[in-house]
């Protein structure tokens, strides 16, 4: 069996969770554990550059409310939409209260249902609402919360493709990552993430790095709580339960951001 290396998992994690032209080279179970682990530094990445742009346009003049509504555009092009879109397909999943198989198909279907189109509407103005108050604060606060925001989204992934986790389906990214990462694994990453997220907020105060360090346990846990419904209603999951929990963790570490 050829041997997996790390940058077959960095090419797993940046080519199937984010829109960077990254070819992925090896696409087995392997590289998929590698890849789930190293989501939160394509999250990181992916974060950086909305940061980079929200602070760009702060320092350009243009005022809080574009640079919030550019860094939280940035995720979403950077990813072709597709978290959003499972983040969608995911509520009309769920909200059509249907049997878990007419549930999956309903989240296969291309369009868009009410209880997606409302998920999504206030998702997004709960992020932008969000880094608004921060940019208005300062932009450093906005630029270090989507940042750190994007990073718990991708170690939400991380945490749920977990061993003991099933696929709700045979195929799809749901059956190809589901389960690949050792727990133990997964709680170091979680430490991990945790940590630099803690780190990065130092300049800012004892307060301020307790804070960060809270967002991203809470934005973990709140995917936690969907990723535990998912798996009752549905029997396991899928790639759009994956898009969904990025963007919950991402809102919830926002949520706790503005807090206080």
């Amino acid at each position: 069996m050829p041997r997996t290396f790390p940058a077959d998992g960095l090419r797993f994690a940046f080519g199937t969770l984010t829109a960077l032209p990254v070819r992925v080279t090896k696409w087995d179970r392997d590289a998929a554990r590698v890849g789930m682990l190293c989501a939160p530094l394509a999250g990181l990445v992916v974060g950086l550059c909305a940061a980079a742009l929200g602070a760009a346009l702060m320092a350009l003049g243009t005022g809080p409310l574009l640079a919030a509504v550019a860094s939280a555009a940035v995720p979403a092009a950077l990813t072709r939409g597709l978290h959003l879109d499972g983040l969608a397909d995911t509520a009309d999943g769920l909200g059509s209260a249907r049997p878990a198989e007419q549930a999956l198909r309903i989240m296969k279907q291309s369009d868009v249902g009410p209880f997606g189109v409302i998920t999504l509407l206030f998702t997004l103005l709960a992020q932008v609402a969000v880094l608004f108050q921060l940019y208005e604060a300062s932009w450093t606060r906005g630029a270090l919360a989507a940042a750190v925001s994007a990073a718990a989204a991708r170690l939400a992934l991380t945490l749920a493709a977990r061993k003991g986790v099933p696929p709700a389906r045979p195929e799809g990214l749901g059956a190809a990552v589901a389960g690949t990462v050792p727990r133990g694994a997964a709680l170091l990453a979680a430490a991990l993430v945790t940590a630099v997220a803690a780190l990065a907020a130092v300049p800012f105060g004892a307060y301020e790095t307790v804070r960060y360090a809270a967002a991203v346990v809470l934005a973990v846990c709140a995917a936690e709580l969907l990723l535990r419904h998912c798996v009752r209603r549905f029997g396991g999951i899928t790639g759009d339960v994956f898009g969904a929990l990025a963007e919950t963790a991402a809102t919830a570490a926002l949520v706790v951001l503005a807090l206080g």
